[in-house]
């Protein structure tokens, strides 16, 4: 019934370290982050998709980074930093098109 998931090799995905969970699961969310396609943007719903998925990443980010607080390293913080950059610019562009659109 769920084959899809029977193929899935979870010794390589398991981390060693809080810190590679961490790292793990902000490359996740950064995969989540690169699916959106402003151009592909034509309804509102298509709007309002795109923003629900941005605010949650967000909150994700933010909870990975409560969650890890005590075993925080350079590269956990660097790589949270660089996807709550990109989704403000994301977010930027978002409301550029919107306001394009009204006009």
């Amino acid at each position: 019934m769920f084959s899809a998931f029977s193929s899935i090799d979870y010794h390589s995905i398991r981390a060693n370290t809080p810190a590679e969970m961490a790292i793990k699961r902000l490359t996740g969310i950064g995969e989540v982050l690169s699916g959106i396609d402003i151009s592909a943007i034509h309804t509102q719903d298509d709007m309002a998709r795109a923003l629900l998925t941005l605010d949650t990443a967000d909150k994700c980010i933010r909870t990975i980074l409560t969650e890890f607080r005590t075993e925080r390293t350079t590269e956990v913080v660097r790589e949270a930093t660089s996807l709550i950059s990109l989704i403000e610019l994301a977010r930027d562009e978002l409301s550029d098109y919107a306001a394009a659109a009204e006009s």
